[in-house]
């Protein structure tokens, strides 16, 4: 999910702002969830590293849940892309700090130069990632859909954490970059906030402090001690069914009480927050690689590729890649790359060829057989019919090495179900598990989870669909995966459990105001 603070604009972009400076020092930071991508010094990387792990323990600890450890190729890769500049460059906004972009097997956040902050408040490019992880971690360790100032005040409650040079994390420390907007934006009561259809009824055009105030009842939920297990008996209520509203009132009782109490709450000299000691959290094993000179030229071209590009400026992207592989023509990271940027240009034999020189010097290059199995589906869609069957057993080949590769990479398992629906033939029991497999592992995936789910309805498991739908629905930022997944359930309201329900003939979605959802059966 891209916050709306956060959001990303696939915009027309000046693509010499990523020329890699005369004496790049990029290195690669493998931890257990995370990748990171930067070209700085190698103590400042592995500090950053650090403590992005050191944050994901943090709320593993706070929160009592934990995610299922990702698959290498399902971690959060990284990109530190450089200045402001830069990323005005990348996002086609002056205005973004920082975005994050959620795809099963290519979850991908860009961020501003590593600024360490030990023992003080993070930078605000930081924030920006640490809000968009929490959002990442708390959809992949729950599957329960929550109200969106939930969402977002929890987003913004881990956000504000800091880090200290003895190893020790802060966590629900002051959002101090929402004072701004409790002091000077246009106000919403808590009821509006407990309330989503009155919140689209008084919602005013400009901003204002939905962010912030969602970010204050949150931390006062959690730390006033006269409203000590408020907050659980509310998200018990809405697990049950309740409306929101409703659960609001029963769980908080007076509602305009709340309202004054959380003024007060804002204009306190101290709040309290939780520090974590090294002796409660971990790190894991942080391993730092210096890239090649290759991958290093390469690298600025990459985190373009991956953050997405259309044909003029694949076009583009092409002619670099091709200019940077002619002098590294040996480099299986510089092979990849090429790979990428070939089929998103829409070459297809020559991403093929690219990627089997890459996977040729190195057979565990992930992403050469991401490539090389996109360019043959793609070669596939366009075969004759009585050649169809095999030319997407051929585009098959390469999913299943990397399943043997990485077991819970979710692409080969999505597009072993995908060969067969492109080729015509009903899913079998192998593929649709296949699916609802890679549903499970990157739930962060809207897309996926509405294909999920659309199979699910199909076979009749109604609960199943009903649960990974719902958090999709509940996306504070709407958009077109939320619509669809409104649809879905409003469509399965009365379904009976075991009854196939075929949704084939839904309307386009129309973006909507937020409903209330129900609950599980």
């Amino acid at each position: 999910m891209i916050c709306a603070l956060f959001r990303l604009a696939l915009a027309a972009l000046a693509l010499g702002a990523f020329a890699a400076p005369a004496a790049a020092e990029w290195y690669e930071a493998s931890t257990e969830h995370f990748v990171i991508y930067a070209d700085d010094k190698a103590a400042d990387i592995r500090t950053f590293s650090e403590n992005l792990e050191r944050y994901h323990s943090a709320m593993v600890f706070v929160t009592g849940r934990k995610a299922e450890t990702p698959s290498p190729s399902n971690r959060v890769v990284i990109y530190v892309v450089g200045g402001e500049k830069a990323m005005r460059s990348l996002s086609g906004d002056r205005k973004i700090g920082g975005f994050y972009i959620p795809r099963a097997g290519g979850s991908r956040a860009f961020v501003q130069d590593i600024r360490n902050q030990q023992n003080g408040y993070p930078d605000f490019s930081t924030i920006i990632l640490l809000h968009e992880y929490a959002h990442h971690f708390l959809l992949s360790s729950s599957r329960f859909a929550k109200p969106r100032w939930f969402d977002e005040g929890a987003a913004e409650f881990f956000a504000s954490a800091s880090f200290e040079r003895d190893g020790s994390v802060w966590v629900g420390r002051p959002a101090d970059h929402r004072a701004g907007d409790l002091a000077f934006a246009d106000p919403v009561h808590v009821r509006e906030l407990l309330d989503p259809a009155l919140y689209e009824e008084k919602k005013v055009k400009g901003y204002d402090t939905f962010y912030a105030k969602s970010w204050l009842l949150y931390h006062y939920l959690t730390f006033n001690e006269a409203r000590q297990g408020q907050l659980s008996t509310y998200l018990a209520s809405l697990y049950k069914g309740m409306e929101q509203k409703a659960a609001g009132e029963a769980a908080f009782g007076d509602l305009d009480k709340l309202e004054r109490e959380l003024k007060a709450y804002a204009r306190a000299s101290r709040m309290t927050a939780i520090k974590l000691t090294p002796d409660k959290l971990s790190i894991g094993t942080i391993t730092l690689r210096p890239l090649s000179a290759g991958e290093a030229a390469m690298m600025p071209l990459q985190i373009r590729s991956q953050r997405g590009v259309g044909a003029e400026e694949a076009a583009v992207l092409l002619a670099e890649a091709r200019a940077v592989a002619a002098k590294f023509p040996e480099d299986p990271g510089v092979l990849t790359a090429l790979a990428e940027a070939e089929y998103d240009a829409g070459n297809d034999a020559e991403a093929i060829a690219a990627a089997d020189a890459a996977l040729a010097r190195d057979p565990a290059r992930a992403n050469a057989y991401v490539q090389k199995g996109y360019a043959l589906f793609r070669q596939a869609s366009e075969a004759d019919g009585d050649k169809r069957g095999a030319a997407y057993s051929a585009a098959l080949k390469p999913f299943v090495a990397l399943n043997k590769l990485e077991n819970d990479h979710p692409l080969p398992l999505i597009y072993f179900y995908r060969a067969q629906v492109e080729r015509g033939a009903e899913p079998n029991e192998n593929a649709r598990a296949a699916l609802e497999r890679a549903a499970v592992l990157a739930p962060f995936d809207h897309g996926l989870q509405i294909n999920a789910g659309m199979m699910l309805l199909g076979e009749g498991k109604i609960t199943f669909a009903r649960s990974i739908l719902a958090p999709v629905a509940a996306n504070p930022q709407g958009g077109w995966a939320a619509a669809r997944a409104k649809q879905m359930i409003a469509a399965m309201a009365d379904a009976p459990e075991g009854t196939p329900l075929l949704l084939g003939n839904l309307p386009e979605p129309v973006e909507v105001p937020e409903v209330e959802l129900p609950g599980p059966e």
